[in-house]
This record gives C-alpha cells, structure tokens and sequence, in this order.
C-alpha cells in the first residue's frame, strides 16, 4: 500500500480535495489547516472528494471529511459529494453513516474538471500536542454522527483526553 497524499483544487467556491493512497493521520495537521481555511473563505460553496485514487483512510481523516460536512450543513452549504469505486472505502463510508451527510457517487462526470490544478498539501507532524488535538476532535466529530461510531470511538476519545 502506497503512502497517501492529499492534494487540491478550488475553482469558483468548489473544492476538489483528491487522496491518493493511504491516507493517514500525519496529514491530519495541515488538512485540518487547509479545512479552517477553505471554510472561512467568501466564495466557498461546496466540496467534491475525489478517493478513486485512496487506497484506505484512516478514521482520523474519516473524521476530518465528516466535520466538512456537519460545518457545510450548518453553514446552509451543500452535502460534499465522495466519488470512490473503492468497494472497501464504500462499506466504511456506508457503516460509519457517510451516506447521511454526503453524496457517495461511482463515477465523477466532469465534476472534477477543477482538479487540473491540484497542489499536495504538505505533511506536518512538528507538533505532537497539536496532532493529538486534531486526532482527538476528528473522532468526536465521528461519535457525534451516531450511536455505533459512539460506541466504536468511545475508549479511544476516552483515553486521548485523559492524555491531553
């Protein structure tokens, strides 16, 4: 399994977020950056993930896609859309309850025309302190989406806030 990437594009408000690979949470810090970023811009209007390249995401990303989600919705923005032919990446999305806050799709159309201009977002890992906050609202965000990942992420939240 390849080590993942996280690249992307914005064209006129959409942003295609592409992962390659296996994407992992040393990328958490700066995707995290990217997504505070790209929700306090004036134009942003929606989110298209492009995973026919994702190989696995861990749940720490998973995550991360989802508070782009719950933030959008609050913000009256549109559901993200997931393009994945990945039938592992599919069952994860289904199980976790991403069918409720995305749109998962198998084929992209021309939706991923802006993704001509990707830029890799750098992994940052210089700041534990920091990886381990992140980490720790990436599955909060996870358990709030329903019972089972409540159930799921309960001792793993449970013991990152009595490190914290």
């Amino acid at each position: 399994m390849s080590s993942g990437t996280i690249k992307v594009a914005e064209h006129q408000g959409v942003t295609v977020i592409k992962m390659e690979g296996d994407v992992r949470l040393t990328l958490c810090l700066s995707f995290d950056d990217f997504i505070e970023d790209m929700l306090s811009k004036d134009d942003f209007c929606s989110v298209l993930f492009d995973l026919t390249e994702a190989e696995a995401i861990d749940s720490t990303t998973l995550g991360l896609m989802a508070k782009i989600a719950i933030t959008g919705r609050d913000k009256g923005f549109d559901d993200p859309v997931v393009i994945t032919r990945n039938p592992n990446i599919k069952r994860i999305l289904r199980s976790m309850g991403f069918a409720d806050i995305f749109q998962i799709l198998d084929e992209h159309g021309d939706m991923l025309a802006p993704a001509k201009k990707l830029v890799e977002l750098k992994e940052r890992t210089d700041d534990e302190k920091a990886v381990q906050a992140r980490i720790l609202e990436a599955h909060k965000v996870l358990m709030n989406m329903n019972e089972e990942n409540r159930n799921t992420f309960k001792e793993l939240v449970d013991t990152l806030e009595q490190q914290s």
